[in-house]
């Protein structure tokens, strides 16, 4: 960890399997309203999760943080397991009254490779990490900061935006908010993808074709 702080009561479970960037970044050629329709609506995160930094798209693989209400410590002993492609996706409670991430921890994220940053809680710094150009979705800002007591885990399903996120499933995100597909279904849903997309512009073709 960058931070001078025992982790003993933070809990890391073992290492998980994650796609490949391939099948990765062959769904992040779709937004996420598509991947919703095709997942019949579901795994969608809650619309509170919003993205915070304009602009910026997210995917990658899921790294679970489970964090104690208003602290980060899970948070750093996280970012020691982080691969390149992954995404912070945390669970905080939906506390909001003390941001667990912030401008540090964003570059760090930046140093690892981590694609993006998912927080049912609070963050800061929001000026600066739009600058940064990471993608940040969360429930809400505040400049209050956290304690960095723990407890916590890395690496067990969570809870975020009332969507279970287990690690290496993949997560797109952009400016509509948050999709979740679990590892087990990627090759299905991606294998959905191109007929969906072929649906919507059929429709769209016919609207122009009626116009007067």
């Amino acid at each position: 960890m960058y931070i001078n702080a025992p982790a003993d009561n933070i809990a890391v479970y073992p290492e998980w399997p994650r796609p490949s960037r391939d099948i990765v970044q062959s769904l992040a050629a779709y937004p996420p309203a598509l991947i919703g329709d095709v997942r019949k609506r579901m795994d969608m995160m809650s619309a509170d999760i919003r993205c915070l930094t304009p602009g910026t798209r997210l995917a990658g693989t899921v790294l679970p943080i489970q964090t104690w209400e208003g602290d980060n410590l899970a948070i750093h002993r996280g970012l020691d397991e982080a691969k390149p492609g992954d995404v912070l996706v945390i669970s905080g409670n939906g506390v909001t009254n003390r941001s667990v991430f912030g401008g540090i921890l964003a570059e760090i994220c930046l140093h690892k490779g981590v694609r993006g940053v998912i927080i049912d809680g609070a963050v800061r710094d929001v000026e600066e990490m739009n600058d940064m150009g990471i993608a940040v979705f969360a429930r809400a800002v505040v400049p209050a900061g956290p304690s960095k007591n723990g407890p916590g885990y890395v690496g067990k399903p969570i809870a975020c935006g009332n969507v279970v996120c287990n690690p290496g499933d993949v997560v797109i995100g952009d400016q509509d908010g948050i999709v979740v597909i679990p590892q087990s279904e990627l090759t299905e849903t991606l294998q959905a993808l191109p007929g969906q997309e072929n649906l919507e512009r059929q429709i769209r073709s016919r609207i122009t074709e009626s116009a007067p």
